[in-house]
Formats: C-alpha cells, structure tokens, sequence
C-alpha cells in the first residue's frame, strides 16, 4: 500500500537498501527456494547460489567503494551509474550457478540504464528501461533459453513495467499526473506480472509439473522485486523477511502434480566442429550483435563475442566457415578474419608450461586424482558451486599463456563462460572444455596432452568429454515423480545421462533385504543401459558415503557378461552421489 514514504526515483541510497533487503530475502528464503528442485535428491541449491552470489557482490563492491575513497578517487554520492557499474561487475565475478550469472546479468541492465541516463537515479520510465534492458541480457546470456525459467518471469515483468510505464506516461500527459509517481505502479505491475509468471512455470516445463513446484531461479526472481517494491513503498523494517518461516514452503510454490512423460537431458553431441574462427567486427548495434550470437549458436559452439561500442571479439567453432563469416557481414564490417582448421593446424610446440587446466572437484578424491593429472583444482559442488571470480582467480594463478577450464557441472557451466568472457577482455586465452560431470572431466583430461596447441586439446577434450555416457546413483530425500516412477524418500535412485529412471525401494548396499533395489543393484541397472550401445571403459567414482566394497561389487558384476570390459576404480569423495559412473 502506497503511504507518505513512497519513492518517486530510485536514487543511491534508495539501490544500497533494495541490494541489502535482497541480501536478506535470500538469505531468510535459500532453503525454500533449494527445495524447489526438480530432482528429489539434494543437490538443488539455486537458493545458495543467489545469496552467495549476491552476499559476495556486496563485500566486493563494498571493498572497490572503499578503495576508491582511499585512492582519492570516492564516488559521488549522487552517481548512481558509477555505483551500479562497480556492483554489476562484483556480481559477475562472484556469480555462483546458472541463476547467479543470470541475475548478475540483470544487474548489468540496470547498470547500463543508470549510465545511458546520467541521472541521479531512474523514475519509472527509468525503471521500466532498465528491465527490459536487463531482460535482454538475461536472455541473451544464455545459448538456449528455455521457457518456464527465470527468463520467462523476467520477460513478464519487464513487459508488464513497459506496459505501466506507458500508461503512466499517457496518464500524466492526459491529465497532469505528476510523471515520477509512476515508480511505484511500475514496480507493483512488474512483482505481480513475475508471480503469476512463476506460477505458470510448472506449465511450460514437465520437470516442474512432475515434481510439483515453480522454478527456482524464478521464485528469486520474484524474491528480487518484492524486496525493490519494500523499499519502494518505504515497508523496510530492521527484521525484513526475518520473521518468515524459512522451511515452510509459499502457498502457490508447491502446485498439483501431473505425471507427464519426462524429457531427458539432451546428450553431448558427439565430436566437435572442424574449424575455429576468429574476427574483429566493427559497425554493429547491440541488436546486432544479439542476433550474431543467435546466428552462430545456431552454427556452432564455443560461442564468444566480447566488447562494447564499436568493436567486437568474436569467436566461434563451426564447420560452415562461410556461414560464419556471413553472418559476421550481416552484423557489421568484420575484419582481421583467422579461419583455423584444428586437424590441420600446426604450430611449434609450445612451452609445457604455457597450457594450464583448470577444474571443479565436488570430493577431496577427485581433486586429487585431478592434481596428479596435473590440473589446477576448484572444489564445487552442491551448495559451494565455483563462481566465475574463482575461475578466474585459479586461471591467474597457473601462469599459463593458454588456460582450459572443465566446470565438471552443468550448473557451473555458465560461470566458467562468465570468466572465459572476462578474461577475452583482460587478454587470456581461455577456452571452456563443455564437461558437465565429474566422469566426462576425467574423459576430458585423461586425453589433454600439453604439448599440443590450445585448440588441438579443446577438440581433443571436447570430443572424450562428449563420448562419456554418464550416470549416478543417489538416495532421495522427499517424494517425488520421475521418469522411472514415483519415489519415496530413502529410495534408490538410478540416474542415466541425466535423467531419473530407475526407483528402487531400498537404500542400504548389498546387504538389504532385495539386493535388486539396494544401491549395488540399482547400480547394476545403470551400467547395463550405459553399457546398452557398447563401451571399453567403465569408471566407478565412489562418494564419501558409499561403503568401501560398493564400487569393486559393482564393478565386478559388469565384467561376468563383458570379459573385455575395462573397470576404472577411484575414491571420489563427492557429496550426495554414493557412485558416479562412465562409460567410454
């Protein structure tokens, strides 16, 4: 309810308290949005990710405001551009998951809104901007946006703040409403907007519907305009969102579930494009640019194009060279043009130490199996996920001319692109080898060879992490469908590329009573459909719960029926997943 201490501009004062409200909102509300997990195991940990990501953002961008004043460089106190451009760049860097480099995404639209306006802060046409701006970013952060995530909850209040905006707008012209007032309409038609979006969400992914929730990332998304509309209508006591029961999930968070046949997690494709090209591309807008990335995803991967204003990095691994580069021409004036075929390249030998690895090591086994390949090691795994800030720090401290970076994660993926971007801008070479488990990293580094060039081991790599069936076995921890069925908690679960499907009904190892449903046999399960289009090599990762002879027993039972079949045994010492396992 609007009241005398409603804001007409959100100045700097007024982006310091929504930054801290938000701080406190996910961080009162990071279990329920955790437990908002399409998987029934705990490895969910969306609401983590947001409050670390933004708990970090603000130490850091409190240590640059501090630097500043110390230099003799302090920021204004009405410059908000400046302020906002320091805290969207601190939560890029400390951007932990898939959701916290989106939401640093949308900082960043807010950021660049307060620049383009050189105000002392933004109205609601001012506000209206900034979220269609950060929506685009969002959107275009990530290669294949799906609906009934984030994005669909920011596309729907950025286009409800438009539409309040505009009415506004007509409003005051029609009758002499004063223009300012219409921060809060805006505001209060975006929050409601993203609710009835995140309640959709179920709707437009089965995942969601079959474990009946909302999206996480779009419920902190909700969480992030609840805390701007406080502060908006001056609703900020000391306590914000302290008194709210953190384990109790929101009324319209949990929803009726369906049992509709569940899509699987697409596999890696096979192999790797042929050729790399490189460009500077000169003349284009930022729609241009947008649609470039577009167009070259489309294409090919590794998808990189850096810069502002009037020049542009661009690279891309394809193998229609001239559909790139004509796309590059539809962009803009691209120039210093490197086309470079990976077979074919040759290249002296470089320096042993002129090529680093940089991985993520959910357990203290794979990190050191991972540094005895000689990689340099992030632990990341549930709930600690790697942001692009240690990234880039890891990537700094090899030394390395040349730096491949394996997130092991598909969570972590988009933050090690995040630090591959920063670093174009600083002038490392880095390239981001697509492994999204811990067995597809062990595919990965099993084949790099230092002395080969950075492009020979990205394809190389690319290609053994992409071969590398994969699965795991867990135990859940709530009642949930899944592909394989319902589950209860304490069922075996058997997970195939991604994607439940087996339930087994008992959760001790081979000594339950149906050793069938006990974790060996569920196991079992996993590795006859993994091993069900063949394979030479099957790796077994043991967790820090699984008894000592669950990975030999399981191991054993593949090779009665493939005498030729090679077991690869290690202590991995991962959280949550008993066994990890791959076949190649």
């Amino acid at each position: 309810m609007q009241g005398d201490a409603v804001l007409t501009r959100l100045d700097n004062a007024a982006a310091r308290r929504w930054a801290v409200v938000t701080r406190a909102a996910f961080a009162s509300r990071r279990a329920e949005i955790d437990a908002l997990n399409v998987f029934p195991v705990p490895d969910g940990d969306t609401g983590t990710n947001l409050y670390l990501t933004f708990d970090a953002g603000l130490d850091a961008a409190r240590t640059e405001y501090e630097e500043r004043s110390r230099t003799g460089r302090p920021i204004a106190e009405h410059d908000l551009a400046t302020e906002s451009e320091i805290f969207a760049r601190a939560l890029l860097l400390t951007a932990r998951g898939n959701s916290g480099v989106i939401l640093s995404q949308i900082f960043r639209g807010f950021a660049d809104e307060a620049a383009a306006r050189g105000a002392s802060g933004l109205d609601g046409q001012g506000l209206s901007a900034a979220m269609s701006r950060a929506d685009d970013l969002a959107w275009s952060s990530v290669s294949r946006p799906v609906e009934g995530t984030i994005l669909s909850v920011s596309r729907a209040a950025a286009t409800a703040a438009a539409q309040a905006a505009q009415a506004a707008q007509a409003a005051q012209a029609a009758s002499g409403t004063p223009a300012d007032e219409s921060l809060y309409a805006v505001t209060f038609a975006a929050l409601e907007a993203a609710r009835t979006a995140l309640a959709r969400t179920p709707q437009q992914l089965p995942r969601l519907a079959q474990a009946g929730v909302v999206d996480a990332g779009g419920a902190g998304y909700v969480l992030l305009l609840e805390s701007l509309e406080r502060v908006v209508t001056g609703d900020v006591p000391a306590d914000s969102f302290a008194g709210e029961d953190p384990l109790k999930r929101r009324a319209g968070w949990t929803q009726p579930v369906v049992n509709p046949v569940g899509a699987t997690l697409a596999d890696l494709e096979e192999g790797g494009p042929a050729y790399e090209v490189m460009f500077l591309l000169s003349g284009s807008s930022d729609a241009d640019v947008d649609h470039l990335r577009q167009q070259l995803d489309r294409l090919g991967d590794s998808v990189l194009v850096v810069g502002t204003g009037d020049l542009r990095n661009v690279h891309v691994h394809v193998d229609d060279v001239g559909a790139a580069i004509e796309a590059g021409i539809a962009a803009g004036r691209p120039h210093r043009i490197r086309v470079t075929h990976f077979r074919d390249q040759v290249r002296a030998t470089p320096d042993r130490n002129a090529l680093a690895v940089v991985t993520c090591a959910a357990g203290e086994g794979l990190a050191v199996a991972f540094r005895a390949a000689g990689a340099w090691v992030i632990p990341s795994g549930p709930r600690r996920r790697a942001s692009a800030g240690q990234f880039l720090e890891a990537v700094r401290s090899t030394g390395a001319a040349s730096v491949l970076l394996l997130p092991n994660d598909a969570d972590t993926l988009l933050a090690a692109n995040a630090a591959a971007r920063v670093g174009a801008e600083e002038g490392i070479e880095i390239q981001v080898v697509p492994a999204r488990t811990a067995v597809q990293g062990i595919a990965a580094l099993a084949v790099h060879d230092p002395g080969r060039s950075l492009a020979e081991n990205v394809l190389a790599m690319s290609s053994a992490a992409a071969a590398t069936r994969n699965g795991a076995v867990t135990v859940a921890t709530k009642e949930a469908f899944t592909s394989g069925g319902l589950c209860h908690a304490g069922d075996v679960l058997g997970i195939v590329d991604g994607d439940i499907v087996i339930v087994g009904h008992h959760s001790g190892d081979s000594g339950d009573s149906d050793e069938h449903d006990g974790l060996a046999g569920v196991a079992g399960q996993v590795v006859d459909r993994l091993l069900a289009s063949g394979g030479e090599l099957l790796t077994i990762v043991a967790g820090e719960d699984a008894s000592p002879s669950l990975a030999a027993q399981v191991g054993a039972a593949a090779r009665t029926t493939r005498r030729h079949l090679e077991v690869n045994q290690l202590y991995g010492g991962q959280p949550v997943y008993p066994l990890l396992l791959g076949v190649e």
